[in-house]
């Protein structure tokens, strides 16, 4: 049976970081595959400062490949004022993400499963909200934010995803419903000479470069690319800033596709769109069922006890008691980024 699923995101155009579209791929895969039922895409409200807005011609670019008509919604503008802000007097259109979240809960027919991967702030506040329906059909959240590490100085150092609003990040950590979370780094420190991060136990974290994937999709797929990063900037024709449409279905942007080939790109949500499914990655690369994965199985979700303090430092234990609280773990630091590298390529080489 499909898995409900809304995913939340920081989606932009100009693009903050094109992994949110790498992420939006994976996902619409998993639905062109029949294994999710996307039921919306909730887009972050621009940060102050910035000159982008939410990418809706992503969204529709992916619709028109895989036959797909899901909404996207725009989500908060206002920061939690508490962990406990349910929002109230916030503007008529601040509460539109809040109202698809509930209403998508209610309606659909079981437990919906939702994705973090941005800033957390409309789905705490929805959370907070409605905690008796987010007990009963919120199925998990998958948590892709903050560090893992048990030093409780290391810890102090915030994540970007938990500096949007710490204090919606700290209240997901008090809903009834499955966390799955994700930490992105750790321990959030310099990058390597390379230009990447170290690959932890305790952190999704990892990268690859663009001409071990790209090569391998259909041309559709690398415009999709393509026109995400060119990101406003003109090229040959106007089509390239303008024409979502023209740009997917016209000849393999080659051009792009070659600039962009040597470059890597920074990952972190995969590995939590495979295990909402009920599948995970081996050593390997090959993506199989949970149940068949045994030692072979690249990461797991431990069990744990976790609490968060308002500003977002966490504090966490691994337990063998009951809970619904779960850390994500590389299993082979090794082999992680080169099994994770294989994955995505195998699923996104999967939309036509």
């Amino acid at each position: 049976e499909k898995v409900a699923m809304i995913h939340a995101t920081d989606l932009f155009r100009p693009h903050d970081d094109p992994d949110d579209h790498w992420d939006l791929a994976c996902v619409y895969a998993l639905a062109y595959e029949g294994r999710i039922d996307l039921k919306a895409v909730l887009c972050d409200f621009p940060r102050s400062g910035r000159r982008n807005d939410p990418d809706v011609a992503a969204v529709a670019q992916m619709n028109y490949l895989t036959g797909q008509a899901v909404p996207l919604i725009v989500g908060t503008s206002k920061p939690m004022r508490s962990r406990a802000d349910v929002q109230k007097d916030v503007p008529e259109a601040d509460r539109n993400g809040v109202r698809l979240v509930l209403r998508v809960l209610r309606e659909s027919s079981r437990p919906v499963v939702i994705n973090i991967t941005g800033s957390c702030r409309t789905i705490a506040v929805a959370g907070k909200r409605a905690p008796s329906l987010f007990a009963e059909k919120c199925a998990a959240i998958y948590l892709n934010a903050g560090t893992g590490s048990r030093d409780p100085v290391k810890a102090r150092r915030r994540e970007y995803n938990v500096s949007l609003d710490s204090k919606s990040y700290a209240a997901i950590f008090d809903l009834p419903c499955p966390v799955y979370w994700m930490p992105c780094f750790e321990e959030f420190g310099q990058q390597q000479p390379n230009g990447g991060w170290p690959v932890r136990p305790f952190g999704t974290y990892y990268r690859f470069r663009h001409s071990d994937v790209l090569p391998h999709l259909s041309d559709r797929v690398v415009n999709f690319f393509t026109f995400m990063s060119r990101g406003g900037r003109p090229g040959k024709s106007s089509a390239h800033s303008t024409g979502w449409l023209r740009h997917l279905v016209g000849p393999r942007d080659r051009e792009e596709e070659t600039r962009i080939s040597s470059t890597f790109r920074n990952m972190w949500c995969t590995g939590g769109f495979l295990h909402a499914t009920g599948r995970t990655v081996c050593r390997d690369g090959r993506i199989v069922s949970l149940d068949q994965a045994g030692d072979e199985a690249v990461f797991t979700f431990d069990p744990v006890r976790v609490s968060c303090r308002d500003d977002g430092v966490t504090h966490w234990n691994p337990t063998t008691e009951p809970t619904n609280r779960f850390i994500f773990h590389v299993r082979d630091t090794i082999a992680y980024p080169r099994a994770m590298t294989t994955a995505l390529r195998t699923l996104l080489a999967r939309l036509p």
